[in-house]
């Protein structure tokens, strides 16, 4: 498998903060990568590395085997960096334009470049309008519209649904999805329920270090599933739940949200059988999910409630 991006020891100090701490990660070609930490973890600096906007203080990074400003990554590598801003003098399509004639295309290809990439996105009617008259999702839409141009092999997105509303941003979920057959995606948020539907590999950064480069689950014999139910579970349900062959725990996450551990060797169809145990109590639910949502999976347990001693 080709290998996408290679960081080596990489760190990044500002003054006398230490932004990136010895940073090592490698993506290969594939479906998204998710990028998750919490303000201040690193995320953007660690972006900015990636797109050559910053020289890491320390430690090598390698985008298809070149440094990250090497011409030879013009069109193969399309990058939104976070809060990115249009001109405001100047048409979307005049825009479009330009980036794609910074990318070495002729006029006439970047005219077809800009209205393909609008046409992604379902704004191909703004071509000819300024971005003030447009609206703020719209506006994000544009942004990524020309991380598309010249259908890079690796696009960097960060931040690309915040301060979107659902619509926007399923939109861009959307896209994402279709065209990561087409290119590797990084994509940076704080968003977990959205990462979770786009990717499956989790680079988490906390305090400038890498602490987890791959969520799964911890036991191979370990099977999970996070039910939501319309009403609370009665103490005599739990109970009855608790006893059901394989279950292992019983975790309430949330409101009338429970997280079953089981062994997933000796009930390989314990889906159904949960399915059957609620018909039986006549217990609705909302929703059935296989496996631990993305935020058990990256925090620790000492918030959860455990009902299951």
């Amino acid at each position: 498998m080709s290998t996408v991006i290679s960081c080596n020891g990489i760190s990044h100090s500002y003054g006398n903060k230490l932004a990136l701490n010895q940073v090592d990660f490698s993506v290969d070609v594939g479906e998204p990568i998710a990028l998750v930490g919490p303000n201040g973890a690193g995320k953007t600096t660690l972006f900015s590395i990636l797109c050559g906007y910053l020289k890491p203080t320390t430690g090598r990074v390698e985008i298809f085997g070149e440094q990250p400003n090497s011409p030879k990554l013009f069109g193969r590598v399309g990058a939104l960096p976070q809060d990115a801003l249009l001109d405001p003098r100047f048409s979307v399509l005049k825009q479009l334009l330009f980036f794609g004639q910074l990318q070495g295309m002729s006029k006439s290809n970047a005219v077809k470049e800009a209205e393909r990439v609008l046409d992604l996105v379902g704004l191909v009617e703004t071509a000819n309008v300024k971005p003030q008259e447009l609206s703020h999702g719209m506006r994000k839409r544009i942004a990524i519209a020309q991380a598309l141009l010249g259908k890079p092999e690796l696009i960097l997105l960060d931040e690309p649904t915040a301060g979107l509303d659902p619509a926007n941003a399923r939109v861009i979920r959307k896209l994402i999805g279709e065209l990561s057959s087409e290119a590797t995606f990084m994509v940076s948020s704080h968003n977990l329920d959205e990462l979770e539907k786009l990717c499956r590999t989790i680079l988490y950064l906390e305090g400038g270090k890498l602490s987890q480069q791959q969520i799964g689950e911890s036991s191979s014999n370990a099977g999970y599933l996070t039910i939501q139910l319309l009403d609370e579970l009665a103490p005599k349900n739990l109970s009855l739940l608790q006893k059901l062959s394989s279950v292992e725990q019983v975790e309430q996450t949330q409101r009338m949200e429970y997280l079953i551990t089981y062994d997933d060797q000796l009930e390989p169809y314990f889906d159904q059988q949960l399915l059957g145990f609620l018909a039986d109590n006549a217990l609705k639910y909302r929703q059935l999910i296989k496996g631990r949502s993305l935020e058990e999976q990256l925090f620790t347990d000492s918030d959860k409630n455990v009902v299951n001693q």
